[in-house]
Protein backbone atom coordinates (compact mmCIF):
# COMPACT_ATOMS: atom_id res chain seq x y z
CA UNK A 1 0.00 0.00 0.00
CA UNK A 2 2.82 2.51 1.03
CA UNK A 3 4.60 1.07 -2.50
CA UNK A 4 1.80 2.66 -4.29
CA UNK A 5 1.18 5.97 -2.55
CA UNK A 6 4.92 6.66 -2.94
CA UNK A 7 4.21 5.58 -6.91
CA UNK A 8 1.64 7.52 -7.07
CA UNK A 9 3.47 10.84 -4.88
CA UNK A 10 6.30 10.40 -7.71
CA UNK A 11 4.10 10.36 -11.17
CA UNK A 12 1.92 13.60 -9.70
CA UNK A 13 5.78 15.10 -8.51
CA UNK A 14 6.63 14.06 -12.45
CA UNK A 15 3.79 15.52 -14.13
CA UNK A 16 4.12 19.02 -12.25
CA UNK A 17 7.80 19.02 -12.83
CA UNK A 18 7.11 18.03 -16.62
CA UNK A 19 3.86 21.33 -16.37
CA UNK A 20 6.68 23.90 -15.14
CA UNK A 21 9.21 22.82 -17.35
CA UNK A 22 6.81 22.87 -20.56
CA UNK A 23 5.54 26.64 -18.61
CA UNK A 24 9.33 27.64 -18.66
CA UNK A 25 9.45 26.52 -22.40
CA UNK A 26 6.53 28.37 -23.21
CA UNK A 27 7.50 31.62 -21.53
CA UNK A 28 10.90 31.80 -23.53
CA UNK A 29 9.12 30.99 -26.89
CA UNK A 30 7.07 33.95 -26.48
CA UNK A 31 9.52 36.64 -25.00
CA UNK A 32 11.62 35.52 -28.14
CA UNK A 33 8.36 35.71 -30.34
CA UNK A 34 8.06 39.39 -28.84
CA UNK A 35 11.50 40.39 -29.10
CA UNK A 36 11.38 39.34 -33.00
CA UNK A 37 8.41 41.88 -33.35
CA UNK A 38 9.32 44.86 -31.76
CA UNK A 39 12.83 45.06 -32.73
CA UNK A 40 12.20 46.78 -35.70
CA UNK A 41 10.17 49.32 -33.87
CA UNK A 42 12.81 49.55 -30.87
CA UNK A 43 15.66 49.47 -33.64
CA UNK A 44 13.60 52.51 -35.09
CA UNK A 45 12.87 54.63 -32.00
CA UNK A 46 16.56 54.39 -31.60
CA UNK A 47 17.80 55.57 -34.93
CA UNK A 48 15.93 58.19 -34.68
CA UNK A 49 17.04 59.71 -31.63
CA UNK A 50 20.40 59.77 -32.74
CA UNK A 51 21.80 62.96 -35.06
CA UNK A 52 22.25 62.18 -38.84
CA UNK A 53 26.32 62.94 -38.69
CA UNK A 54 26.95 60.99 -35.86
CA UNK A 55 25.17 58.16 -37.69
CA UNK A 56 27.68 58.32 -40.95
CA UNK A 57 30.89 59.12 -39.25
CA UNK A 58 31.16 55.75 -37.29
CA UNK A 59 32.42 52.47 -38.69
CA UNK A 60 29.44 50.70 -37.55
CA UNK A 61 26.98 52.90 -38.34
CA UNK A 62 23.05 52.41 -36.45
CA UNK A 63 24.96 49.74 -34.52
CA UNK A 64 27.33 51.67 -32.72
CA UNK A 65 27.25 53.52 -28.91
CA UNK A 66 25.83 56.97 -28.98
CA UNK A 67 27.35 59.98 -28.32
CA UNK A 68 24.13 62.10 -28.27
CA UNK A 69 20.16 61.23 -28.26
CA UNK A 70 17.79 64.27 -28.71
CA UNK A 71 14.32 64.75 -30.60
CA UNK A 72 16.05 66.99 -33.19
CA UNK A 73 14.61 64.77 -35.82
CA UNK A 74 10.88 64.72 -34.65
CA UNK A 75 11.11 68.85 -34.94
CA UNK A 76 12.55 68.76 -38.50
CA UNK A 77 10.20 65.99 -39.54
CA UNK A 78 7.48 68.08 -38.26
CA UNK A 79 8.49 70.93 -39.16
CA UNK A 80 9.55 69.97 -42.91
CA UNK A 81 7.05 67.36 -44.07
CA UNK A 82 3.63 68.77 -43.71
CA UNK A 83 3.02 66.11 -41.93
CA UNK A 84 -0.42 67.37 -40.00
CA UNK A 85 -2.33 67.44 -43.90
CA UNK A 86 -0.74 63.59 -44.00
CA UNK A 87 -2.26 62.97 -40.71
CA UNK A 88 -5.80 64.37 -42.15
CA UNK A 89 -5.69 62.41 -45.48
CA UNK A 90 -5.23 59.20 -43.52
CA UNK A 91 -8.11 59.97 -41.18
CA UNK A 92 -10.30 60.96 -44.07
CA UNK A 93 -9.79 57.91 -45.97
CA UNK A 94 -9.31 55.79 -42.86
CA UNK A 95 -12.13 56.23 -40.58
CA UNK A 96 -14.78 56.20 -43.04
CA UNK A 97 -13.60 53.38 -44.45
CA UNK A 98 -13.70 51.38 -41.38
CA UNK A 99 -16.97 52.73 -40.22
CA UNK A 100 -18.38 51.79 -43.75
CA UNK A 101 -16.94 48.49 -43.99
CA UNK A 102 -18.72 47.43 -40.55
CA UNK A 103 -21.58 48.37 -41.61
CA UNK A 104 -22.23 46.68 -44.92
CA UNK A 105 -20.59 43.24 -43.50
CA UNK A 106 -22.55 43.40 -40.18
CA UNK A 107 -25.35 43.63 -42.28
CA UNK A 108 -24.52 40.93 -44.52
CA UNK A 109 -23.44 38.81 -41.71
CA UNK A 110 -26.83 39.53 -39.68
CA UNK A 111 -28.59 38.65 -42.73
CA UNK A 112 -26.46 35.04 -43.97
CA UNK A 113 -26.08 33.89 -40.01
CA UNK A 114 -30.18 34.88 -38.94
CA UNK A 115 -32.13 33.83 -41.82
CA UNK A 116 -32.13 30.48 -43.76
CA UNK A 117 -32.26 31.38 -47.43
CA UNK A 118 -31.10 29.33 -50.62
CA UNK A 119 -28.29 31.40 -51.58
CA UNK A 120 -26.88 32.14 -48.14
CA UNK A 121 -23.41 30.36 -48.40
CA UNK A 122 -23.21 31.01 -52.09
CA UNK A 123 -22.87 34.81 -51.36
CA UNK A 124 -20.73 34.21 -48.04
CA UNK A 125 -18.52 32.26 -50.55
CA UNK A 126 -18.21 35.13 -52.79
CA UNK A 127 -17.32 37.74 -50.54
CA UNK A 128 -14.75 35.51 -48.73
CA UNK A 129 -13.32 34.46 -52.16
CA UNK A 130 -12.76 38.55 -52.87
CA UNK A 131 -9.97 38.13 -50.01
CA UNK A 132 -8.23 35.68 -52.17
CA UNK A 133 -7.45 38.02 -55.24
CA UNK A 134 -4.45 40.40 -55.27
CA UNK A 135 -4.82 43.65 -55.45
CA UNK A 136 -2.25 43.91 -58.49
CA UNK A 137 -4.06 41.61 -60.94
CA UNK A 138 -6.97 44.29 -60.73
CA UNK A 139 -5.24 47.59 -61.12
CA UNK A 140 -4.99 48.11 -64.51
CA UNK A 141 -8.69 47.52 -65.09
CA UNK A 142 -10.04 49.14 -62.17
CA UNK A 143 -7.21 52.54 -62.95
CA UNK A 144 -9.10 52.45 -66.18
CA UNK A 145 -12.20 52.18 -64.58
CA UNK A 146 -11.82 54.77 -62.16
CA UNK A 147 -10.85 57.59 -64.92
CA UNK A 148 -13.88 57.11 -66.92
CA UNK A 149 -16.27 56.67 -63.47
CA UNK A 150 -18.11 59.89 -62.93
CA UNK A 151 -18.78 61.14 -59.43
CA UNK A 152 -20.55 64.07 -58.07
CA UNK A 153 -18.98 67.53 -57.36
CA UNK A 154 -19.61 67.56 -53.37
CA UNK A 155 -17.17 64.15 -53.21
CA UNK A 156 -14.39 65.36 -56.38
CA UNK A 157 -13.02 68.00 -57.60
CA UNK A 158 -12.94 66.72 -60.82
CA UNK A 159 -16.06 64.89 -61.26
CA UNK A 160 -14.12 61.56 -61.49
CA UNK A 161 -13.55 58.81 -58.98
CA UNK A 162 -9.27 58.82 -59.58
CA UNK A 163 -7.28 61.03 -57.75
CA UNK A 164 -10.22 61.52 -54.88
CA UNK A 165 -10.78 60.29 -51.31
CA UNK A 166 -14.44 58.51 -52.05
CA UNK A 167 -12.12 56.41 -54.89
CA UNK A 168 -9.47 55.17 -52.20
CA UNK A 169 -12.85 54.54 -49.37
CA UNK A 170 -14.15 52.21 -51.82
CA UNK A 171 -11.66 49.86 -52.83
CA UNK A 172 -10.87 49.31 -49.47
CA UNK A 173 -14.27 49.01 -48.33
CA UNK A 174 -14.76 46.63 -51.18
CA UNK A 175 -11.46 44.29 -50.39
CA UNK A 176 -12.41 44.54 -46.62
CA UNK A 177 -15.97 43.62 -46.26
CA UNK A 178 -15.43 39.75 -47.45
CA UNK A 179 -13.69 38.95 -44.54
CA UNK A 180 -15.32 41.14 -42.02
CA UNK A 181 -18.44 39.44 -43.30
CA UNK A 182 -16.69 35.79 -42.53
CA UNK A 183 -15.78 36.86 -39.02
CA UNK A 184 -19.26 38.32 -38.14
CA UNK A 185 -21.14 35.89 -39.47
CA UNK A 186 -19.29 33.30 -37.05
CA UNK A 187 -19.66 35.26 -34.37
CA UNK A 188 -23.47 35.58 -34.92
CA UNK A 189 -23.94 32.33 -34.93
CA UNK A 190 -22.91 31.64 -31.43
CA UNK A 191 -25.67 33.94 -30.30
CA UNK A 192 -28.68 32.49 -28.72
CA UNK A 193 -31.48 31.93 -31.92
CA UNK A 194 -33.86 32.86 -28.31
CA UNK A 195 -33.32 36.24 -28.02
CA UNK A 196 -34.37 37.05 -31.64
CA UNK A 197 -37.19 34.98 -31.11
CA UNK A 198 -38.20 36.93 -28.39
CA UNK A 199 -37.74 40.17 -30.19
CA UNK A 200 -39.94 39.03 -33.24
CA UNK A 201 -42.86 37.78 -30.51
CA UNK A 202 -42.32 41.60 -29.34
CA UNK A 203 -42.98 43.14 -32.62
CA UNK A 204 -39.57 43.81 -33.65
CA UNK A 205 -38.79 44.31 -37.11
CA UNK A 206 -36.27 43.30 -39.30
CA UNK A 207 -33.84 46.47 -38.64
CA UNK A 208 -34.49 47.12 -35.18
CA UNK A 209 -33.70 42.98 -34.52
CA UNK A 210 -30.33 43.99 -36.04
CA UNK A 211 -29.57 47.35 -34.93
CA UNK A 212 -30.68 47.08 -31.03
CA UNK A 213 -30.48 43.35 -30.13
CA UNK A 214 -27.29 41.77 -32.54
CA UNK A 215 -25.32 44.88 -32.88
CA UNK A 216 -24.89 45.53 -28.88
CA UNK A 217 -24.06 41.54 -28.76
CA UNK A 218 -21.01 41.55 -31.39
CA UNK A 219 -19.56 45.04 -29.95
CA UNK A 220 -16.60 43.07 -29.14
CA UNK A 221 -15.89 41.47 -32.41
CA UNK A 222 -16.49 44.65 -33.87
CA UNK A 223 -14.04 46.71 -32.15
CA UNK A 224 -11.71 43.42 -32.91
CA UNK A 225 -12.40 44.29 -36.33
CA UNK A 226 -12.71 47.62 -36.36
CA UNK A 227 -8.79 47.27 -34.49
CA UNK A 228 -7.53 44.89 -37.91
CA UNK A 229 -9.36 47.37 -40.54
CA UNK A 230 -7.75 50.74 -39.21
CA UNK A 231 -4.20 49.24 -39.32
CA UNK A 232 -4.47 47.19 -42.43
CA UNK A 233 -5.95 50.49 -44.27
CA UNK A 234 -3.90 53.08 -42.40
CA UNK A 235 -0.84 51.07 -43.72
CA UNK A 236 -1.86 50.92 -46.99
CA UNK A 237 0.68 52.21 -49.28
CA UNK A 238 0.04 50.57 -52.78
CA UNK A 239 -3.44 51.59 -53.07
CA UNK A 240 -2.53 55.14 -52.45
CA UNK A 241 0.47 55.41 -54.85
CA UNK A 242 -1.89 53.71 -57.70
CA UNK A 243 -4.68 55.79 -57.66
CA UNK A 244 -3.98 58.91 -56.28
CA UNK A 245 -2.21 61.75 -58.89
CA UNK A 246 -1.32 64.48 -56.36
CA UNK A 247 0.84 64.06 -53.31
CA UNK A 248 -1.33 66.42 -51.60
CA UNK A 249 -3.94 63.98 -51.17
CA UNK A 250 -2.04 61.03 -50.25
CA UNK A 251 -2.21 59.05 -46.85
CA UNK A 252 0.84 59.08 -44.01
CA UNK A 253 2.58 56.29 -45.77
CA UNK A 254 3.59 58.49 -49.06
CA UNK A 255 5.08 60.90 -46.52
CA UNK A 256 7.40 58.07 -45.70
CA UNK A 257 8.23 57.81 -49.58
CA UNK A 258 8.40 61.41 -50.00
CA UNK A 259 11.43 61.03 -47.66
CA UNK A 260 13.44 58.32 -49.62
CA UNK A 261 15.17 60.42 -52.46
CA UNK A 262 17.22 59.21 -55.29
CA UNK A 263 20.24 60.15 -54.56
CA UNK A 264 20.23 60.78 -50.70
CA UNK A 265 18.29 59.16 -47.71
CA UNK A 266 18.59 60.39 -44.21
CA UNK A 267 17.69 57.34 -42.14
CA UNK A 268 17.21 59.28 -38.79
CA UNK A 269 14.40 61.23 -40.17
CA UNK A 270 13.04 58.47 -41.97
CA UNK A 271 12.84 56.53 -38.34
CA UNK A 272 11.80 59.40 -36.25
CA UNK A 273 8.70 60.01 -39.04
CA UNK A 274 7.83 56.28 -38.94
CA UNK A 275 8.23 55.90 -34.95
CA UNK A 276 5.29 58.84 -35.65
CA UNK A 277 3.13 57.45 -38.00
CA UNK A 278 2.64 53.86 -36.35
CA UNK A 279 1.91 56.26 -33.07
CA UNK A 280 -2.47 56.11 -34.15
CA UNK A 281 -2.29 52.59 -34.44
CA UNK A 282 -0.49 51.96 -30.98
CA UNK A 283 -3.05 54.45 -29.50
CA UNK A 284 -5.90 52.95 -30.98
CA UNK A 285 -4.94 49.15 -29.92
CA UNK A 286 -4.05 50.10 -26.36
CA UNK A 287 -7.93 52.08 -26.31
CA UNK A 288 -9.27 48.74 -27.96
CA UNK A 289 -7.39 46.46 -26.56
CA UNK A 290 -9.99 44.83 -24.28
CA UNK A 291 -12.59 44.84 -26.90
CA UNK A 292 -10.04 43.57 -29.27
CA UNK A 293 -8.91 40.20 -26.55
CA UNK A 294 -11.90 39.02 -26.09
CA UNK A 295 -13.05 39.44 -29.73
CA UNK A 296 -10.02 37.44 -30.84
CA UNK A 297 -10.87 34.38 -28.54
CA UNK A 298 -14.76 34.77 -28.76
CA UNK A 299 -15.56 30.55 -28.99
CA UNK A 300 -12.07 29.49 -28.09
CA UNK A 301 -13.75 27.39 -25.39
CA UNK A 302 -16.59 25.96 -27.54
CA UNK A 303 -16.47 22.84 -29.16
Amino acid sequence: MSGTVAMAGQRTAHNRARRRLSRIGLYVFLTVLAVIFLWPMVYALYTSLRPYGELVANANGAFSTPKTLNLNNYFNVWNNSDLVQYYWNTAVITIPAVLLTLWISSMLAFAISRYKWRFNLIVLMIFTAGNLLPPQIIIVPLYRLYLLLPVPAPLSDNGLMYNQFIGLILIHTTFQTGFCTFVLSNYMKTLSMELVEAAMIDGAGVFTIYARVVLPLVRPALAALATLLFVWIYNDFFWALMLFESGGKRPITAALNNLSGAFFTDPTQLAALSVMAAIPTIVLYLILQRYFISGLTLGSAKG
